[in-house]
């Protein structure tokens, strides 16, 4: 019988040429019918998994001989995403959100390569078709427009709201928190379409936040009858005929010991030291026998497949395995006998292993030992009363601190890297509500535990290597060697130096680096850039060593009750050790198949269950700093980006810093120092610097934390001098000017002297409101942000990379200016008050207060604001440009926006070197019927409020901003343009060239250099 292995051995062969399923049934030699049947339900499966591809003409091939890549895509709350390619030696593709078609975060999807940059690093695609569908149901609140509603995603990865029609609603109201199934998937403009299946109450009721998280991350709580009638069937105790029967080596006499958190009830490792008469160390790591109890293909392994770990979160554990196992007969609690599986080492002087058993055994752990107990015993700050209970495991508990402190520094010695990060427990109350954050004590006792279990996992992991059975492997790669380069260029600016040369660093080298910095202030900054700089540990059938370790073998053996890889590699050590220390050949080959996908699931099980922990955590810290607002703290800066610093706090709450509060100057974002740079005071923020801030704000829709300043002196009106003296008062709403002077020029702006904008290399830039100022002027700085209650924040490659937010934006990066009411954008996007959700990648779009183009949940509140008219305009399609011109005409009340010409690829050297915006207005006078404000909330289409910037700055030369709103009274389209009073006013920039137009407000075009 033809297997998939052979179909796409072929496939892959350099001579294949795409064959038809006729074809490729006569190559393979197909007679009988059955076996034709057969063959053509394999060729069918393998294409629904996207591991073949069947062409236009009913050929058959694979993939990467195809131009297609597959991979899971990682969308972006902005809107766009990344296809992260199953072939790990293939860089990732850059999708833009007009390129996602269907396809939604976590989507399993074939991607075809549209555009390479130069030497080929840098590619862009487009999705061609979705293999697999992550998302079936959605998380979020919902909102109701009685006749239809639409939920607001949780995740908000999923840009678009889900729009459900009425008949869906199943009594939800607005504000609650919902469970929605996706009937319609996003295409085109239009929103995915949904039903509500549950109803989780309203998001600001008790439980309901950390319920809507499960939901969220669909991490299953309960389990299903027929797993739970197989946990019922375990036994409640083990008898003799069962030790005997199964041989196992009885090891209830020895003085064994627990040692876990006072909460913990899974208890699955138990541990003991002895001294030998010839004076080595023999340690004992015996862990819970769970797969004994969880065979093979049972409705108990199917769910802890599927599961793959435990999770943790702040209030509540959602357990890989029922709690009649976990809690009970497979939970080495003392005083009873449990069933096994045992790994004895034996150290030398040196602490060389020189011999090791791994077997199965029987035990009684003599005491449920918890951390603080060892810990006060082993430092003599414990009570008279622990003193006595515990006298006759004093000596164990001494030969364990000695043990593990000798291994602990021969792993140091080698090169391990040791992160001793600050973790912290969130105190809860009854109703879920968090009342403390206390820092986690790393203690003797937890570091006495942690080496014995290392050493148990290499053990193991080495000795079954050496065997070549199939195994699971925990590995953790080499870093890249270009973050690896970028960190040890980093810490040069803290006076640390790094020895190697990029992915050639001996772990070693950054071993010393961390006790290096012990103790100093930049020690948790410093620590966690470079964990940032190094790759995620994964499990492998195939053992590729362990970086941070320095381990050439590794594995997890120690947590078969909370872990699928542990619990995996138990069953098959009890084969090989069962079957005399070899497998058959058929199950050789049969594990073997298996191990791949094990890992590959159990991976993305974990990173599910970190990422559900992190934002429980987040989302409690969150809670607890609600009623601290106002309050002052001391903390210590964290991480500085394009659009603000990061600040933790020492209960290791963190909280962000915008560029937009900071008003006593004007920061750059200093990319390889980590840093923001005052432009006038040359005041610097950087990474590790102890700062006092007080509370501003908490979003709890966001779970996020802003800090502000103290003492924080507020910006000069209008901007501030720059220059030598003797210039007037400082000038309002002024940038895009190449030179600003004081002396004899009196502060005014001069062609070509000076550098305050100049060609993406400014950052001043503020808009004149309606009506006022010099008129017809467009204030907006080449490659600066237009400001509503935002400015630009940073400048880089060839523009504006800085983010300009405004009270309500929601978020935006590279080159965004915002203002209030912004949901967000990213790369080259301005936005007014109550602007669209936003666009991707230099693209225009108006669309008033709706939340995406072609569907959102307050669209039909607003209508857009495009040139020349008051009344409603669409705005929906986008300029994509070679020149990046977007037109937007108005008509009589109506206002269109045109596609651009398209040609510019994304990653060429073109990109984002197109300008702006080019406005015609036309139609009758604004005037006519009062003020755009007054006429625009007359159709329910929001507020419009005069002064508001609108601002737009792409990635190369040029950026403008337009105008304000315009004046009642005012005349024909050009009196409008030159009054400085319309969207449009006095706009026509071509960035590409460089060059600006500006009316000066007497008719006449003038060109600035």
């Amino acid at each position: 019988m033809t297997t998939d292995k052979e179909i796409i051995s072929l496939m892959q062969e350099e001579a294949y040429k795409p064959m038809s399923y006729k074809e490729l049934e006569k190559y393979f030699g197909i007679e009988s019918a059955n076996e034709f049947k057969d063959f053509i339900k394999l060729l069918n499966q393998l294409e629904e998994s996207g591991h073949i591809v069947r062409g236009g003409n009913d050929r058959y091939g694979v993939p990467e001989r195809m131009n297609l890549v597959r991979g899971k895509l990682q969308a972006h709350a902005k809107g766009f995403g990344f296809l992260i390619p199953d072939d790990r030696d293939h860089p990732d593709v850059y999708i833009n959100a007009h390129d996602l078609n269907t396809a939604m975060n976590g989507d399993i999807v074939f991607v075809k390569i549209t555009a390479r940059s130069q030497g080929g690093g840098r590619l862009e695609g487009e999705v061609v078709r979705v293999i697999t569908r992550a998302n079936t149901q959605i998380v979020g609140v919902f909102q109701s427009q009685e006749t239809f509603g639409f939920v607001i995603a949780d995740d908000k990865r999923v840009s678009r709201d889900i729009f459900i029609p009425q008949h869906a609603f199943m009594g939800a109201v607005t504000g609650q928190k919902v469970v929605v199934k996706i009937v319609n998937y996003p295409e085109g403009r239009s929103a995915a379409e949904g039903e509500i299946i549950e109803i989780l109450g309203h998001k600001d009721d008790p439980g309901v936040d950390i319920l809507a998280i499960v939901r969220k991350h669909q991490l299953p709580e309960a389990f299903q009858e027929d797993v739970l009638a197989e946990a019922d069937a375990a036994p409640d105790s083990i008898t003799e005929e069962e030790i005997i029967g199964q041989g196992r080596r009885d090891l209830r006499s020895k003085r064994i010991v627990t040692i876990d958190g006072e909460d913990a009830k899974d208890l699955d490792d138990a541990v003991n030291v002895e001294l030998l008469e010839n004076g080595n160390f023999r340690l004992g790591v015996h862990i819970a026998d769970v797969s004994y109890y969880v065979r093979e293909g049972t409705a108990l392994d199917i769910e802890a497949y599927n599961r793959g770990c435990s999770v943790y979160l702040t209030d509540r554990v959602i357990p890989m395995l029922p709690h009649r196992l976990s809690n009970g007969i497979c939970s080495l609690n003392p005083r009873v006998d449990r069933l096994t599986m045992s790994c004895e080492m034996e150290f030398d002087e040196n602490l060389k292993v020189v011999n090791h058993e791994i077997f199965t055994s029987v035990i009684k752990t003599s005491e449920r030992m918890t951390y603080t107990n060892v810990r006060k015993l082993l430092t003599g700050e414990a009570e008279p009363d622990i003193v006595e209970k515990y006298a006759y495991l004093m000596e164990d508990f001494k030969r364990m601190e000695e043990l593990a402190a000798r291994l602990r520094s021969r792993r140091m010695k080698r090169g391990a890297i040791d992160f001793d990060f600050e973790e912290s427990k969130i105190i809860v109350d009854s109703e879920g509500k968090p009342t403390d954050i206390v820092k986690r004590e790393r203690s003797v006792a937890e570091m006495m535990i942690e080496e014995f279990m290392l050493a148990a996992n290499e053990t193991v992991a080495e000795h079954f290597s050496w065997m070549k059975v199939p195994f699971l492997y925990r590995v953790h790669e080499d870093p890249d060697s270009e973050k690896l380069m970028n960190f040890m260029e980093f810490v040069t600016n803290f006076g640390y130096s790094v020895k190697g040369k990029g992915n050639s660093v001996h772990p070693r080298a950054l071993q010393a680096l961390l006790e290096e910095i012990k103790g100093t202030p930049e020690e948790t900054v410093l620590s966690k850039i470079m964990l940032r700089s190094m790759k995620q540990a994964r499990y492998d059938a195939q053992s590729l060593g362990h970086f941070g370790l320095a381990a050439e073998f590794y594995s997890h053996f120690t947590s078969p009750i909370r872990r699928y890889p542990d619990l995996i590699i138990h069953r098959v050590i009890r084969e090989v050790l069962e079957s005399g220390g070899t497998l058959s050949d058929k199950r050789h080959e049969y594990l073997s198949s298996r191990m791949s996908d094990i890992a590959q699931q159990s991976s993305e099980r974990e990173r599910v269950a970190v990422d559900a922990e992190r934002e429980t955590e987040a989302l409690k810290k969150a809670q607890y700093m609600l009623d601290k607002v106002g309050e002052e703290f001391e903390g210590i800066i964290s991480s500085v980006t394009g659009f603000g610093m990061f600040v933790e706090l020492d209960n290791t709450v963190e909280g962000l810093i915008r560029l937009s509060d900071l008003t006593d100057d004007y920061y750059n974002f200093h990319e390889r120092q980590f840093a923001l740079i005052g432009e006038r005071t040359s005041k610097i923020y950087r990474i590790g610097d102890e700062i006092k801030i007080r509370v501003a704000r908490v979003n709890m829709d966001e779970h996020t934390i802003d800090f502000e300043l103290l003492d924080m002196k507020p910006r000069k009106e209008g901007g501030f001098s720059r220059g030598g003296g003797g210039g007037k008062p400082p000038f309002k709403g002024a940038a895009g000017f190449k030179g600003f002077r004081g002396g004899s020029n009196k502060g005014k702006p001069e062609k070509g002297k000076g550098g305050f904008a100049d060609k993406g290399k400014g950052g001043y830039a503020k808009n004149q409101g309606a009506g006022g100022g010099e008129r017809g002027k467009d204030r907006a700085g080449a490659g600066g942000t237009g400001e509503g209650k935002g400015r630009a924040e940073r400048v880089g490659r060839g523009g504006a990379e800085g983010v300009g937010q405004g009270r309500g934006a929601r978020g935006a990066a590279e080159g965004v200016g915002q203002g209030r009411g912004a949901r967000g954008a990213a790369e080259g996007v301005g936005q007014g008050r109550g602007g669209a959700r936003g666009a991707t990648e230099g693209i225009g779009q108006e669309r008033g207060a709706g939340r995406a183009a072609g569907g959102a949940a307050r669209r039909i509140e607003a209508a857009a604001r495009a040139d020349g008219g008051a009344g409603q305009g669409r705005g929906e399609d986008s300029g994509r440009a070679e020149g990046g011109v977007w037109r937007a005409e108005g008509g009589s009340g109506q206002g269109k926006s045109r596609r651009g010409k398209a040609g510019s690829t994304p990653w060429s050297e073109k990109r984002g070197r197109g300008g702006a915006g080019r406005g015609k207005a036309g139609g009758p006078k604004l005037s006519e019927g009062g003020s755009l404000s007054a006429r625009l909330e007359s159709v329910g289409a929001g507020r419009t409020e005069s002064g508001v910037a609108r601002g737009e700055s792409k990635r190369g030369r040029g950026g403008i901003a337009l105008g304000g709103e315009a004046q009642a009274g005012g005349g024909s389209s050009a009196e409008r343009s030159a009054g400085g009073s319309d969207w449009a006013s006095g706009v026509n920039a071509l960035a590409k060239g460089g060059r600006r137009r500006s009316d000066d407000g007497d008719g006449s075009k003038k060109r600035r250099r």
